[in-house]
């Protein structure tokens, strides 16, 4: 059985980030007072099947309900799997919800 996968928020780059491998995975994040900004991920091919974008975005979308913070799911990946998994919709900041089909 595969070892869990180990999130680290690495607050000099602004990251959420996996290795695996002597590789990284990394979820961008930028913090303001009552949201939290996710613009990019990046996945190297080999992660690819490992569930590690799904781990990001758990880890970035838990550290934001931990928070109190609504997000701003720029990057297409996050919005994506906040589209496919309901129970993150409510953290969905009020200017990110029409384009992601919420309702207001």
């Amino acid at each position: 059985m595969a070892e869990p996968l180990s999130v680290v928020m690495n607050e000099q780059t602004q990251r959420f980030e996996v290795t695996l491998d002597g590789e990284v995975a990394f979820t961008e994040y930028h913090l303001h007072p009552d949201y939290i900004t996710l613009p990019h991920t990046v996945a190297p091919p080999a992660f690819e099947g490992k569930g590690v974008g799904s781990t990001l975005a758990k880890a970035a979308l838990d550290y934001a309900r931990e928070h109190g913070l609504k997000v701003k799911p720029a990057c297409p990946f996050i919005a994506g799997y906040i589209q496919k998994h309901p129970e993150w919709q409510d953290l969905v900041h009020p200017t990110f919800r029409e384009r992601l089909g919420l309702p207001a």
